[in-house]
């Protein structure tokens, strides 16, 4: 029996491409088909190309894409020439009349696109190009390098969020169950409903248009002065570039900031990447206990930094 995500990633490409209107003859409404538009369009991507170089990136027979490239210079959308370089390549450019072709095309497609949108809500439209996002970046074979993390106050909706992300995270790293999304429901509730004063403040690790991780402030129950830190969380695919440590020092800024005397928090034994950043912030262990939460026998740690 095939795998379920199988099935379901050919429902999406049956899907789509009737969406998107991929299997017309023409692409977006342009005299060229859907082959000679990418190719064109590729070409209009660089000043100048080759044509092996072509057949790699798009994925296209060598010979095929030859007859492609004839058909282009016979239409007087490009010029082909032996590079003065290596003779043994073809140096591809596009002319006058092919880069009025790739603006026409970049404009029909934009209004294609905008024809699929049409009528989405704007939460809708975030919604379906972070999915985009998403997709692209999992099945991208190449390595380029992730953008810059920005830290940001949240945004309606993201508490709940984040509630899911954290109880899928914690069940597939640690095998928690759904005590510990109840637990942290709860606390983002706690989070929510306590007063602006003693301060307390949120944030949210956004990279490349994505949540890649989160933090919390605000002030320990029964502990007059204190400051709790809470729900530490990054992404999976977020890790390994010091977002975690960014978290942690906004966080403890913010209550050496805000007039605090010491900041505290409550982690676990099991949980070992999170305890080497909380060290290397400065913060130690006051307190330890055997603990039976979450489907699991585990040890219970207090940490404490004082400022």
């Amino acid at each position: 029996m095939a795998d379920v995500s199988v099935a379901e990633v050919r429902v999406f490409n049956r899907f789509y491409t009737r969406q998107i209107g991929l299997l017309s003859e023409h692409i977006a409404n342009t005299p060229f088909t859907l082959a000679e538009g990418r190719v064109i369009y590729e070409i209009g991507l660089k000043d100048q190309a080759c044509a092996s170089d072509l057949a790699k990136e798009l994925g296209l027979d060598p010979a095929y894409l030859s007859r492609l490239l004839k058909t282009l210079a016979g239409m007087r959308l490009i010029d082909m020439a032996a590079s003065t370089t290596d003779r043994r390549r073809t140096d591809i450019r596009l002319t006058s009349e092919g880069r009025k072709a790739v603006g026409e095309i970049d404009r029909l497609n934009d209004v294609a696109v905008e024809g699929v949108l049409h009528g989405l809500s704007p939460e809708d439209r975030q919604q379906l190009t972070a999915a985009m996002r998403a997709i692209r970046t999992l099945l991208s074979a190449d390595d380029a390098p992730p953008g810059p993390v920005i830290l940001r106050p949240h945004r309606l909706g993201e508490m709940g969020w984040l509630i899911h992300r954290q109880g899928l995270s914690y069940n597939s790293q640690f095998g928690w169950n759904g005590d510990f999304e109840a637990l942290i429901a709860g606390i983002y509730s706690e989070y929510h409903a306590a007063a602006e004063y003693p301060p307390k403040n949120l944030w949210v690790a956004e990279q490349d248009g994505a949540i890649a991780g989160s933090i919390f402030v605000q002030p320990s129950e029964g502990i007059p002065g204190s400051a709790q830190l809470r729900m530490l969380f990054v992404e999976r695919r977020a890790r390994g570039q010091g977002i975690g440590g960014l978290l942690i020092a906004q966080a403890v800024s913010f209550a050496r900031d805000s007039g605090y005397e010491r900041m505290r928090l409550w982690t676990h034994e099991n949980q070992t990447a999170a305890r080497k950043l909380y060290a290397a912030a400065g913060f130690t262990i006051v307190e330890s206990m055997p603990e039976k939460n979450f489907g699991k026998e585990l040890i219970g740690e207090i940490w404490e930094t004082r400022f």
